[in-house]
């Protein structure tokens, strides 16, 4: 699509703050206005669609994409999304750890029990280990408690939320993460703890290293959403 516009701005009203485009009200694909929370994060979004040549390529403004999918796909149905999100904590990736080498075995508790232990203090929420590689279910307190936290986020969170945890294979990460206790690049690495054992074992392949990149990317991006929403 070639662009249409000369300026982008932001412009503050009652839905939050919006994108405009030659000073007219930017809209999503649904047609809702393209407003935020925060001027950060519209300011953010306008620099998006400022920067973009004489044909606009989507793929390079996913904040407006993250922006965009709150509005028309998140915002309506809230109780759908936080399910949806939830029942990741009944799989979590920190519950599941190795039975051998003993070396594997031990980073995964170094790394990721102190993750879970701080989800039992933070929400009252206590999530059963297995090294048994079967499916365990989770006490339904703790995964109610966990849809309790959810919702209390907003429809912009919560996208960014389903994002990181769908990346990361963890809805103990990602609210880590959301609630500040650990760093972007560190919710990486806590996700890709496993892959990245057994790379020092045999190596990574082209497509292993692919897509390593891309979730880096998802999950990163997903935390700046996040965080300029705070801003």
């Amino acid at each position: 699509m070639k662009r249409f516009y000369r300026t982008a701005a932001v412009a503050e009203d009652e839905a939050g703050y919006a994108l405009t485009l030659d000073g007219r009200v930017a809209r999503t694909p649904a047609r809702n206005v393209l407003a935020v929370p925060s001027r950060a994060l519209a300011e953010a979004i306008c620099a998006e669609w400022q920067a973009q040549p004489d044909t606009i390529d989507p793929r390079s403004m996913r904040l407006t994409r993250l922006a965009n999918t709150a509005i028309d796909r998140v915002r309506d149905r809230r109780e759908d999304v936080i399910g949806e999100i939830a029942r990741y904590a009944e799989t979590d990736l920190l519950c599941y750890r190795a039975a051998e080498p003993a070396e594997l075995v031990a980073r995964q508790s170094a790394a990721w029990q102190p993750l879970l232990d701080w989800l039992a203090r933070r929400y009252d929420s206590t999530l059963t280990v297995t090294d048994t590689g079967t499916p365990t279910p989770q006490p339904a307190h703790a995964i109610a408690a966990l849809r309790g936290a959810l919702a209390a986020f907003d429809a912009y969170t919560l996208t960014a939320l389903h994002v990181v945890t769908a990346a990361a294979g963890s809805l103990v990460i990602a609210l880590a993460l959301a609630e500040n206790e650990i760093e972007a690049e560190r919710a990486f690495e806590l996700s890709q703890l496993d892959e990245a054992f057994q790379m020092t074992q045999w190596g990574e392949d082209a497509e292993a290293a692919a897509r390593r990149a891309a979730l880096r990317a998802d999950l990163l991006m997903a935390a700046r959403f996040m965080e300029l929403c705070r801003a």
